[in-house]
């Protein structure tokens, strides 16, 4: 660190905070000291093959931040998406809409990729662009004037401009700042896994929504044969049950549990067979009264935690890591304070809108779609028809989940240098 440069310590070494971090890093080179802290980042990311949807504007980003060549190899592009509306013991699944995945020039709306390869490559960047990866929680802080005052998990002092806490939805940084959180149970829970099948899933995703709420099959990249199985496709699902039938699922026999599975699943695939053995998370919703404290920033589920209905969680938290870093930048360019009250009220501006907007819309698409009441039923089953039928509405709708749609979204978004 430079006597002249600037420290911005981020709590938190998920996918947002990493994203932040090297965009902080590769704009502000030495004028600026970036101090990643995670006890996670002792471990191998590769293990973790939980699957996340990264839509167009957040590819993009990747991009810009020269990580995507890396990641664009193992990753699926979407390329159509099927929703059909039906009960579990219906004989068939009538399919209500369609969608082409492609948005601007044939630009698939959505990629999946693995946890694992995304950490792996914005970790590699984040070293080579000189970020201080720290595998030590960030255990406290005080305010002191000019700075805030970081306590590393061992005890040790770090005197920062700005904390960037990316530590979770239980965020323990938020909750020492005195940031208030407003948040429901969905007395759901999700269980997720990924599912090595028989045939071609054609880059597909599709999304059946049954009573207890939306069961999605999103293709991932083929691995030619997935072991231990001898099948040669993979997905990923997302299965959203009632919370309290969830331990009878996961204790269940694995051929029982895989029964249910194909219930749901369908037979388009031919045999399926787990890869990865299924785990469960409740669902919520919930958001922070404030974005911001003195010398703080939330970023990601620290701030704002959403229904996986429409796969946004993960986007929101890459928007917010895009929109802190164009605000921190062009204020430090200037000769600005990254974690003055100027910069903190911009980011609080730029984020609460879309975050609040996103929110409501997935909380009434999941209280729709899993409500089994003949007349709404119908009405939504009518909707769905008629937007079929709108080629127009259509692709505003799919450029709204890609993220493409906002003309005033940040740089970084639209896939510009900052």
């Amino acid at each position: 660190m430079s006597a002249d440069a600037s420290r911005i310590v981020i709590a938190g070494g998920g996918l947002a905070g990493l994203s932040l971090a090297l965009a902080l890093k590769q704009a502000l080179g030495d004028g600026v000291d970036v101090v990643m802290c995670d006890p996670a980042l002792a471990r191998d990311p590769n293990g973790d093959r939980r699957a996340f949807a990264i839509a167009a504007a957040a590819r993009r980003m990747l991009n810009a931040l020269g990580v995507w060549p890396e990641v664009e190899p193992k990753a699926q592009p979407i390329l159509d998406m099927t929703i059909t509306d039906s009960r579990l013991h219906d004989p068939v699944r009538p399919v209500f809409l369609t969608f082409d995945g492609a948005v601007d020039d044939g630009e698939p709306f959505a990629h999946m990729v693995t946890s694992g390869d995304l950490t792996a490559s914005l970790l590699e960047a984040c070293r080579n662009a000189g970020v201080s990866l720290r595998p030590t929680g960030v255990k406290g802080f005080s305010n002191e004037p000019g700075r805030i005052a970081v306590t590393l998990g061992e005890g040790e002092p770090l005197s920062a401009h700005l904390l960037v806490a990316a530590d979770g939805a239980r965020s323990k940084l938020r909750e020492r700042a005195g940031i208030g959180w407003i948040a429901w149970p969905y007395r759901q829970s999700a269980i997720v896994a990924t599912i090595a099948h028989e045939r071609d899933h054609e880059g597909r995703a599709v999304e059946h929504f049954l009573p207890s709420g939306p069961f999605a099959i999103l293709p991932l990249k083929d691995p030619g044969t997935v072991p231990d199985t001898g099948l040669p496709h993979r997905s990923s699902i997302v299965w959203t049950e009632r919370s309290d039938a969830v331990p009878v699922l996961l204790e269940s026999h694995p051929e029982d549990l895989l029964l249910e599975l194909e219930r749901r699943f369908g037979l388009q695939l031919g045999r399926i067979a787990f890869d990865t053995r299924p785990h469960a998370y409740p669902l919520s919703f919930g958001i922070a009264r404030s974005f911001v404290g003195e010398r703080i920033a939330l970023l990601g589920d620290a701030a704002h935690v959403i229904h996986p209905i429409a796969g946004q969680g993960l986007n929101l938290g890459l928007h917010d890591a895009a929109a802190l870093a164009e605000i921190v930048i062009d204020a430090m360019r200037l000769g600005g304070d990254p974690g003055g009250a100027d910069v903190l009220d911009a980011y609080e501006s730029a984020r609460r809108r879309d975050i609040t907007a996103m929110g409501v819309v997935t909380d009434v698409l999941n209280r729709l779609f899993s409500n089994d009441a003949l007349p709404v039923r119908l009405a939504r089953d009518l909707g769905l028809g008629l937007v079929d039928r709108m080629p127009g509405l259509k692709r505003f709708f799919i450029r709204e989940a890609a993220g493409t749609t906002n003309r005033n979204a940040p740089r970084l978004l639209r896939g510009e240098a900052l």
